[in-house]
């Protein structure tokens, strides 16, 4: 028999550890390769990697994020470049490679970039959104809207794309549009511990079809 789930009352303490910021924290919709946090290695580190092994794209990455944050930009372009070249599929590079163009002015060559970018990622939904979250762990809100977009006119019954434009309006404030695609997102797939959590804390009563009585519900993946 179905189980109803009122999430304002199971969510106030099994979901805390997920909602104890203002903000929504949340994986990435593929993988973690990207990094979120600047790396702990330092210059030297990273230049002995490489020359132990040049072609290591992660090195090249953490070593434009040290540049690009001292604003070293030659050296912070040319590692990205590299980065990108060695994995012409790394989207954490890519989005920090675009950061740096706005970074230094260059709104232009980012907006160029970031189109191509965006294009060779569209052949795939979970490309795009992996594309899309990394823009906006960048602060590029626009460039990661736009592939959030994309992914759902992509594949409008898609759980993931619902999910992750549902969130991103959720952490912008937006409550109205946040229930709207995070209900479809449960609606498609309802065992979704963090988005179940999402509309607990929204004060959305959910349904999940087919758990038997004596079964709970999903736990955190």
């Amino acid at each position: 028999m179905a189980r109803k789930v009122l999430l304002h009352v199971l969510l106030g303490v099994a979901w805390i550890a997920v909602w104890g910021c203002d903000q929504v924290t949340r994986p990435s919709p593929v993988d973690d390769r990207g990094l979120i946090e600047p790396s702990e290695k330092t210059e030297a580190q990273l230049q002995a990697e490489l020359e132990r092994k040049y072609v290591n794209p992660q090195a090249h990455y953490e070593l434009a994020r040290l540049y690009h944050k001292s604003q070293n930009w030659l050296k912070a372009d040319y590692h990205y470049t590299q980065a990108i070249s060695y994995d012409p599929a790394f989207r954490a590079a890519q989005a920090g490679q675009i950061k740096m163009f706005i970074d230094r002015g260059e709104t232009a060559k980012a907006e160029q970039y970031a189109g191509g970018y965006i294009q060779m990622a569209s052949g795939s939904v979970s490309e795009t959104l992996r594309l899309g979250w990394e823009f906006e762990q960048a602060g590029l809100d626009a460039y990661a809207l736009r592939c959030y977009r994309l992914a759902l006119e992509a594949a409008p019954d898609s759980y993931e794309a619902n999910r992750q434009i549902g969130f991103y309006y959720l952490n912008k404030g937006d409550q109205t549009l946040a229930k709207q695609y995070l209900m479809r997102s449960f609606e498609l797939n309802p065992r979704q511990p963090d988005v179940a959590g999402a509309l607990g804390r929204l004060g959305v009563v959910v349904e999940t079809p087919g758990v038997p009585a004596d079964v709970p519900p999903p736990g955190p993946k």
